[in-house]
């Protein structure tokens, strides 16, 4: 059984309670007041329950302090089933006499409670209970459902005062979910919960565009920090995680190690490679080269031993072998030696906080020396810019974490000419730029190649001509001639013929001197 050593302390003495729930104990500084009630409000399918259940299970599991789950809306049977689905053996803590659920559900056959109402039976119940099994943690799901037949305020609120200072008496640390009508609106559907409550928390599930995004924010922990905002979080099979991405430290380590991008001129443009832990990001327009590029980052890793995932949301799996076998590459081959995964989705399948989860999950389990995303862009559709920076900022966060290099792809809207790099702020986020467009030359239409940046190291400025072929990628010259490509509107400039000849007459007298 895992134990962490003393809770911490702020510098006011709140001492803290950790709740494992991955990500909350970080943007709550610690976890939960020790001996407080927590409101936890949000409208249906946000997922308090699962973080009322995850509370009371993680602390029998990580520090064997035995816990009571009140419920009001689901039974027992119901809920120890929907906990099975996440691993989690409720009926064995139960067993153990670690665990005891209070049902308190409503009969189905059962009457209405009339004339005055008090929670003075359900009080006594809890504490006998909390007695008994010498527990720590409560939940309470949902003090809502008590009140749903009354409308005085002042009853709602006299019975939450008593009810969370009787918690507050027995030592209990306590999560109390509680309903709201609006994701936006008011705190709790009565208006007077969290004032009667230490701390709130709120959790939303909005719908963005076409998806549905879960979000956690801390409204207030009394006496004590906290990260401000919200934080997405999504449900995976294990319960809430939480993507504390605000709490991310720039501490990963900086590698002078320089690993080949498996095109030997893109390697000398990059002067000598990329480095092994950045993150390069190719943007341009459809059919520019910037799956050929990944493709070949891949092979690269691939061929030296390394392993390396690629995530494909715009193309399938014979789509991406079909490609990559025109260029002599074989995927499938890489597959069955197990130096590659290829994992190939719909954007719209998920939301981005499941996306970002899937990613790490994967990298965890296959541990990549290289990850590749095939686009970015795609994952952008039907979204806020602000979420799509937290989804990068976490996948690069993790993979910069991890000492893995990455390389992403980025599709502009415009055909030809400049196009913004940082309509969604991602390019300062990103360690290398490869800039990739459409030219035209004498009334043929050319592909541009440039390195638009390259943190920490020298890189090629010059914009080369950048052709397809069966074997891949090849990198020519820069258009030294012409000025304007980047703007889509090149026009020839006037050669001096005698300083190029005197340059030319230069350049084979150092290589003869080298010779």
């Amino acid at each position: 059984m895992n134990q962490l050593s003393e809770l911490p302390l702020n510098p006011l003495g709140v001492q803290k309670i950790h709740t494992m729930i991955e990500g909350f104990d970080d943007i709550s500084h610690g976890g939960l007041p020790v001996g407080r009630t927590t409101i936890l409000s949000g409208t249906s399918g946000t997922g308090k329950t699962m973080l009322a259940v995850q509370f009371i299970y993680n602390g029998i599991s990580y520090f064997d302090e035995p816990g009571i789950f009140v419920t009001f809306e689901e039974s027992p049977a119901d809920i120890i089933k929907n906990a099975h689905s996440f691993g989690w053996d409720l009926q064995k803590l139960i067993d153990d006499g670690k665990l005891f659920i209070l049902d308190a559900s409503p009969d189905p056959e059962g009457q209405e409670v009339v004339g005055n109402f008090d929670l003075s039976a359900l009080i006594e119940r809890i504490q006998y209970a909390f007695t008994k099994y010498k527990a720590k943690r409560v939940s309470i799901d949902s003090v809502t459902a008590i009140f749903q037949q009354y409308d005085a305020a002042s009853v709602v609120r006299r019975e939450i005062f008593r009810l969370v200072a009787r918690l507050k008496q027995m030592g209990a640390t306590t999560i109390m979910t509680t309903e709201r009508v609006e994701e936006y609106g008011p705190v709790a559907r009565f208006g007077v919960e969290e004032f009667v409550s230490d701390n709130v928390a709120i959790v939303r599930n909005v719908l963005e565009g076409e998806r549905r995004r879960r979000t956690i924010e801390i409204l207030k922990l009394r006496g004590t920090t906290h990260m401000k905002g919200e934080y997405p979080f999504t449900i995976t099979n294990h319960g809430i995680n939480i993507f504390p991405l605000g709490a991310m430290r720039l501490t990963q380590k900086s590698s002078n190690v320089r690993v080949s991008s498996g095109v030997k001129a893109l390697d000398v443009m990059c002067g000598g490679g990329y480095f092994k832990d950045s993150i390069i990001l190719a943007t341009g327009a459809t059919g520019t080269g910037k799956t050929l590029l990944v493709s070949k980052f891949i092979e690269e890793a691939c061929m030296s031993g390394e392993r390396a995932i690629l995530f494909a949301y715009e193309e399938s799996r014979a789509q991406l072998s079909r490609n990559a076998s025109s260029w002599g590459i074989d995927f499938e081959g890489l597959e069955r030696k197990g130096l590659l995964k290829i994992l190939c989705t719909y954007p719209e399948s998920a939301g981005l906080e499941d996306h970002l989860q899937t990613i790490k999950s994967e990298i965890a389990d296959f541990k990549p020396d290289r990850i590749a995303i095939d686009s970015l862009s795609a994952l952008a559709r039907g979204v806020s810019n602000n979420s799509f920076r937290q989804f990068v900022i976490g996948v690069t966060g993790y993979a910069k974490q991890e000492e893995i290099t990455g390389f992403f792809t980025n599709t502009s809207d415009q055909f030809m000419g400049s196009h913004s790099i940082t309509d969604s702020h991602i390019s300062t986020i990103t360690d290398t730029i490869l800039m990739l467009q459409y030219v035209e030359i004498r009334g043929e239409m050319s592909r541009a190649l440039n390195v638009f940046k390259m943190r920490g190291s020298w890189h090629d400025k010059g914009i080369h001509e950048y052709t397809i072929s069966k074997d891949g990628a090849e990198i020519k010259d820069s258009f030294r001639n012409y000025e304007g490509i980047i703007s889509g509107s090149p026009s020839r400039i006037a050669v001096d013929e005698k300083y190029e000849l005197s340059r030319i007459v230069r350049a084979v007298s150092d290589k003869n001197d080298q010779d």
